[in-house]
């Protein structure tokens, strides 16, 4: 393959991943009526990070396992070797950490995704190295109904299957082979139904009403420009100063930063009043009119200035329920 066709076929898998990409876009309207551009997560990165996850809980069942098994032996040594002349205290501490054990298993086998995903981040582990995380279909915040009802039906599309598959496809009797083939065709029905919709949503994200997307980026992204005047927080238009107290700027985070950002950079008018507005309902200011630009630079600025120093200071707010 000459120079000629190897730059042919490069720019022809660029436009192909740039033509999936796009058929991955989505608009997502928040509470306050603003529509931001999102990503949604493909397909084999949500395999991915679920891989990631469900090995993570493996490593903390073994951990955990082992730990008890140690403190068995330690138990049985006591006992001079034999755990069946345990008696008294031996026996209700064998006891004990047997129930340490299903309670710590319980916990990561039914709580962990829960945990995570209740969090400001929105992402467990697994999804967080693989840059996506969850979000509520209808702009607002992730709520515990939604990651409850997301994460007992992934009981229902593979756990319960798995487990059934797994118990008897050993078993050579015509009944037990009948229920494995149930279970195979019930974890291939779910395991696939994310190929057969647009959004690609697996039945806990149809029900629980949540998209799986690509995160923005941890960190705060490049500073966008803005006039001195503006980042000094006077406006050129009308001259006006605006100072924003701590207490003002500390119902933000992050997430809300960078949508202010995104407004400011596409400078559309309705969403750049939308947002003026919304953010002098939240920190009790006159929103007026005809300076709104202005106003939401230097909100910007000196937003971006605290939580820049607060992540100086090992602090971070992921948005403003955090």
């Amino acid at each position: 393959m000459n120079r000629e066709d190897r730059l042919a076929l490069k720019a022809e898998r660029k436009a192909l991943r740039k033509a999936l990409r796009k058929d991955r876009s989505r608009t997502l309207i928040t509470p306050e009526g603003i529509a931001l551009p999102i990503t949604l997560a493909s397909r084999g990165t949500r395999l991915g990070a679920l891989l990631i996850d469900l090995l993570l809980i493996v490593v903390i069942l073994v951990a955990t396992l082992i730990a008890v098994a140690l403190g068995v032996a330690g138990i049985s040594e006591a006992a001079g070797g034999k755990l069946q002349n345990l008696k008294g205290g031996y026996s209700d501490a064998l006891q004990f950490l047997a129930i340490v054990w299903i309670g710590v298993m319980f916990l990561f086998r039914h709580g962990y995704f829960l945990m995570f995903e209740l969090g400001p981040r929105g992402a467990t582990p697994g999804k967080r190295m693989t840059g996506i995380r969850i979000a509520a279909r209808n702009g607002g915040r992730l709520s515990p109904e939604m990651v409850l009802a997301r994460n007992l039906l992934r009981d229902i599309e593979l756990f319960l299957p798995l487990a059934m598959l797994l118990g008897t496809m050993f078993q050579r009797n015509a009944t037990d082979f009948m229920v494995s083939s149930l279970a195979a065709a019930w974890f291939l029905l779910f395991a696939l139904f994310p190929l057969f919709n647009r959004d690609r949503l697996r039945a806990g994200d149809l029900i629980a009403g949540t998209w799986v997307v690509e995160a923005p980026r941890a960190k705060l992204g490049a500073v966008l420009s803005v006039s001195e005047t503006a980042a000094s927080g006077t406006s050129r238009s009308t001259g006006a100063t605006y100072r924003f107290g701590e207490a003002e700027l500390a119902v933000y985070g992050e997430y809300e930063l960078q949508t202010l950002e995104r407004v400011l950079r596409e400078g559309r008018a309705e969403a750049i009043a939308a947002v003026h507005e919304a953010i002098c309902r939240k920190i009790g200011w006159n929103p007026g009119a005809g300076d709104e630009r202005a106003f939401l630079e230097a909100y910007y600025t000196q937003l971006r200035a605290r939580l820049e120093a607060g992540m100086r200071m090992g602090r971070r707010k992921a948005d403003k329920h955090a």
